[in-house]
């Protein structure tokens, strides 16, 4: 009777989601969405307290995709729910890239001067990532079912 068990670790969606984590909690921290003249840089902080109110759903976006993410790391025995969290995941940063770009279309150009960050393609980043630990935890769910179907 063999039994397939492997550490957090050892899995590659393990490393896929850690660094999903880190671009989301860290980096939007460190690195700015965009600049403008009269609030100077937005970081994930100014974000939660600024005027706009989709300014501030992109920070507690942020927060539910760091979430989300980590709690997918510590569900590393429920493969089911690690692939659910992903795709709740997956469509918070759809909500976040979407909001991302149309604030830094709406940023003025000609009068005042504005500049895009790296920061607005952090969600881009993060659902690539996300999906190839979707496609990871499905590849380790199929090992699982044939080994349970051999025995």
């Amino acid at each position: 009777m063999t039994v397939i068990k492997q550490s957090m670790i050892q899995r590659i969606q393990t490393i896929y989601l850690f660094i999903a984590f880190t671009i989301a909690a860290v980096l939007t921290n460190v690195l700015s969405f965009f600049t403008t003249e009269k609030d100077g840089e937005i970081f994930l902080f100014n974000t939660l307290t600024h005027n706009s109110v989709l300014l501030k759903s992109v920070g507690v976006f942020f927060v539910i995709s760091s979430i989300l993410s980590i709690f997918s790391i510590v569900s590393f025995k429920k493969r089911q729910n690690q692939f659910v969290a992903n795709r709740i995941n997956i469509l918070t940063n759809f909500y976040l890239l979407s909001v991302l770009v149309y604030v830094s279309l709406m940023l003025p150009g000609e009068m005042q001067i504005s500049e895009k960050g790296i920061g607005i393609y952090f969600p881009i980043a993060i659902v690539v990532l996300l999906v190839m630990a979707n496609k990871a935890i499905k590849k380790d769910e199929d090992l699982v079912k044939s080994v349970d179907r051999i025995r």
